[in-house]
C-alpha cells in the first residue's frame, strides 16, 4: 500500500524492534514539516513467525493507540492488520482482525500516561462491544461512539471485524467533559443531520487518509472534527430533551416492549436486554425496581402469563410444547413455577380454565 512509511517486519533472527510512541510521534512532526504525505504505520500479523505475532500485535499496538492492557488467548492463532497515521491534528487508525479478544483502558495505564483525548471509533464491519461508564454498547456497522481515553474503557471483539479509530486532542474536538461523558460508548448512526454527513466521511478518511497531500489533509481534518462535533453535539441534544424522569420512564417501556418481543428467546436474560439497550446491567436493574420487581421476575412473570393465556384458550398444543414456546423448555420446571405463581400445575389449570 503506497504511503506506509513503517512496516514491522522480522529480520532474519525473527527479532522485533518496535518503536517507541515518543519516537513515532517525533517522526510524524519531522515528516509533516518536511511536507510529506501524512505517515501510516503497518503490520500484518501474516508477515511474521507465528511464535512473534502475539508480541508484535502488543507492541504496534501499544506504540500507536497508547498504554493498552491486551487479553487475548495466548494459544488463539493471531490474524489481523494494523494501520496508523495522521490527517492535520488528528490521529486515524485502522484495524481489522478475525482473532477474538480485547483491549482495555485501566486506570493504572491512564495514570502512567494521559494524553488528553477523546476517541472515536466507526465500525466498518462486524459488531464490536464498547464499554465505558458503566454503558455497554454493541456497534453496528456504520455506527461510530465517543470514548474519553482519560477514564477507563474496554473494546471487545468476539469475532471478525474491521474498525476505524480516531484520535482527536481535547481542545481540538472542544466538547465539554461533561457532555462526552453523558455520551460515552452510546451509539451515533448514519440517520440524519450532522451523523449523516460525519459516517462517510469518517469511512473514506480512514482508507484513504495517507493518500492526501498535507495542505489537503489540515484542510480535511477540520472538516471531520467539525462534522463529528455537531454529530455528537446532536446526539446530545436528542438526549436532554426529556426530564431525566420521562427518559427513564419511556426507556423502561423501550424495555418492556424489546423483553415482550423475545418472550421465547432462551436467551433472554437481564445481560441481553442490557446490551440491547446500551446501558449496564446494574442500570437495568435500578429500572426494575422502581416496579417493585426485578428484570428476571418480570421476564419469568410475562413467559407465564403468555403461557395461561395459551393454556386457557385451547389448541395451542401439549402443555410442555406451550411452555417451550415462551422460553420454559424444561417441563417439570415450567410445572413448579406455573404452581407457584396459578396454585396448579399446568395441565391441571388448563382442565379447569379452558373456554368452552
Amino acid at each position: 500500500m503506497s504511503g506506509i512509511a513503517a512496516c514491522q517486519r522480522c529480520d532474519m533472527s525473527g527479532n522485533l524492534a518496535f518503536p517507541s510512541a515518543d519516537s513515532e510521534r517525533a517522526t510524524m512532526a519531522s515528516r509533516a514539516d518536511e511536507g510529506a504525505r501524512p505517515m501510516a504505520v503497518l503490520i500484518r500479523t501474516s508477515d511474521l513467525p507465528a511464535a512473534r505475532r502475539h508480541a508484535a500485535w502488543r507492541g504496534i499496538v501499544c506504540d500507536t493507540l497508547g498504554p493498552l492492557d491486551l487479553r487475548i488467548d495466548p494459544d488463539a492463532p493471531l490474524r489481523g492488520e494494523i494501520e496508523f497515521g495522521k490527517l492535520g491534528a488528528v490521529g486515524v487508525g485502522r484495524i481489522k482482525t478475525s482473532t477474538p479478544h480485547s483491549v482495555h483502558r485501566t486506570s493504572g495505564l491512564i495514570r502512567r500516561d494521559n494524553p488528553e483525548l477523546y476517541r472515536v471509533v466507526l465500525t466498518l464491519s462486524g459488531s464490536p462491544r464498547l464499554s465505558q461508564d458503566g454503558r455497554n454498547t454493541q456497534l453496528s456497522r456504520g455506527e461510530f461512539a465517543i470514548y474519553d481515553f482519560s477514564r477507563p474503557y474496554e473494546l471487545a471483539y468476539d469475532a471478525a471485524v474491521r474498525l476505524a479509530v480516531f484520535s482527536f486532542p481535547r481542545d481540538l474536538l472542544a466538547l465539554p467533559a461533561d457532555a462526552v461523558a453523558e455520551l460515552a460508548a452510546l451509539p451515533i448512526g448514519a440517520g440524519s443531520g450532522a451523523a449523516a454527513l460525519a459516517v462517510p466521511l469518517l469511512r473514506r478518511v480512514a482508507l484513504d487518509h495517507e493518500t492526501y497531500q498535507p495542505g489537503s489533509a489540515a484542510r480535511l481534518s477540520t472538516v471531520v472534527t467539525d462534522l463529528v462535533g455537531a454529530a455528537v453535539a446532536e446526539r446530545l441534544d436528542r438526549a436532554r430533551s426529556l426530564p431525566a424522569d420521562a427518559r427513564q420512564r419511556m426507556l423502561l417501556l423501550e424495555v418492556r416492549s424489546f423483553i415482550e418481543q423475545r418472550l421465547g428467546d432462551l436467551g433472554l436474560d437481564p445481560a441481553a436486554v442490557a446490551a440491547a439497550h446500551h446501558i449496564s446491567v446494574r442500570y437495568l436493574h435500578r429500572l426494575f425496581e422502581s416496579e417493585n420487581t426485578t428484570v428476571a421476575a418480570w421476564i419469568r412473570q410475562r413467559r407465564l402469563e403468555r403461557c395461561r393465556a395459551d393454556l386457557i384458550s385451547g389448541g395451542a398444543g401439549s402443555v410442555s410444547a406451550v411452555g417451550a414456546r415462551w422460553g420454559l423448555p424444561d417441563a417439570a420446571h415450567f410445572s413448579r413455577l406455573f404452581r407457584q405463581a396459578y396454585g396448579m400445575p399446568p395441565a391441571e389449570y388448563r382442565r379447569a380454565h379452558t373456554v368452552r
